[in-house]
């Protein structure tokens, strides 16, 4: 069978890695990440808000690596995160207001867990076992639930000079990057948990937080 060369163009550009296509911030995200005190972290936007969750609930573009507002929104980031009024264990940029795909996670499985962000993050694998935890969300006001992760995933990502990496993560930490990582495809936790609530799950014996999700059969 003969493929056509622009067929053949697009097989290849689809198998290429998605932030290869990444862009600089548009006019208004620039303005946005400038906008009041920038030794300040950005206010964390809040779902309560109709105009806001239209935010939260959009998925992400990546951003390119050399735009060189990316460190000033890093930042800003990382100082909202950490405010001692309200910290949290992990941020993604649509929870300033800027809907790319930037995060930052705490890695408790690191010695001294320190905070690393990760740009253009994205899952390429996931573990069929499951684990459940309480979840809260700093964009999400006085609510928490019981969410079901994978206990494992295998993560691709940039660093600030543009280099990729991958690398296999477990446990809580697990978690926190998949919470992160869903708010740059615009879900929010109590999305997973209304999914999850009609899917069915197998109880592992040894443990009563770790589960399978039981997979439909194929024909």
């Amino acid at each position: 069978m003969k493929i056509s060369t622009l067929s053949t163009l697009a097989i290849f550009i689809i198998g290429l890695p998605q932030f290869l296509f990444a862009q600089n911030f548009l006019p208004e995200e620039r303005a946005l990440i400038l906008r009041g005190d920038t030794t300040q972290g950005m206010r964390i936007i809040q779902s309560t808000v109709a105009a806001e969750n239209e935010i939260l609930t959009r998925p992400s573009s990546n951003i390119n690596t050399r735009e060189p507002l990316l460190p000033l929104l890093l930042k800003r980031m990382y100082i909202a995160m950490t405010d001692t009024t309200n910290p949290g264990i992990g941020i993604a940029a649509p929870q300033v207001g800027i809907n790319r795909k930037v995060i930052w996670v705490k890695r408790y499985d690191k010695a001294d867990a320190p905070f690393e962000y990760y740009i253009n993050p994205l899952i390429n694998w996931s573990s069929n076992l499951m684990r459940k935890g309480s979840e809260g969300c700093l964009s999400i006001p006085d609510a928490r639930g019981d969410v079901l992760r994978h206990y494992a995933i295998a993560i691709q990502y940039q660093d600030s000079l543009g280099r990729s990496h991958e690398e296999i993560i477990e446990g809580f930490t697990a978690v926190i990057f998949q919470h992160e990582i869903d708010h740059l495809k615009g879900i929010l936790f109590p999305q997973r948990m209304r999914e999850q609530a009609q899917t069915k799950y197998e109880t592992v014996a040894t443990t009563t937080e770790l589960f399978f999700r039981e997979l439909p059969l194929r024909p």
